[in-house]
């Protein structure tokens, strides 16, 4: 059976979209690829790097990249988790099977020392549900 692609998409490809690319990866083992992109690509944050590692999540080859890297590429999933993402979502010059919104709160914006590690347990409690919904095809 052919690998689903998945692709998350945020703002700066720095934070939630890493870690919906992390947890893709750890927790559906084969079944999908996951990849992460966003529309003003930064450097991933440290706390990012660190929250991942806190859950014992492989940090490896985790890169901030830009939508223009996936603009001919078909994926099966796209899952935007930022509202600022959803307008460059639209303009987006790739194909994807069905976009969802996970609108998970920036947590460079919130302010709490936890904030990081916060966005990462939301997206793995939308993963979980996701996950068996969507596991074949």
């Amino acid at each position: 059976m052919a690998k689903r692609r998945v692709l998350f998409l945020c703002n700066a490809n720095s934070a939630r979209s890493l870690m919906g690319e992390a947890l893709l990866r750890h927790m559906a083992d084969d079944r999908f690829e996951a990849f992460s992109a966003g529309s003003e690509p930064d450097e991933p944050h440290q706390l990012t790097l660190e929250a991942l590692r806190k859950h014992g999540l492989p940090t490896e080859g985790l890169r901030s990249k830009s939508l223009d890297e996936f603009e001919s590429e078909t994926f099966d999933f796209v899952v935007v988790l930022c509202d600022k993402a959803q307008q460059a979502c639209r303009d987006w010059q790739g194909e994807a099977g069905e976009v969802l919104s996970w609108d998970i709160r920036d947590p460079r914006l919130i302010g709490k020392s936890d904030a990081y590690e916060q966005a990462l347990l939301e997206i793995r409690r939308r993963l979980q549900l996701w996950l068996p919904l969507h596991a074949t095809a």
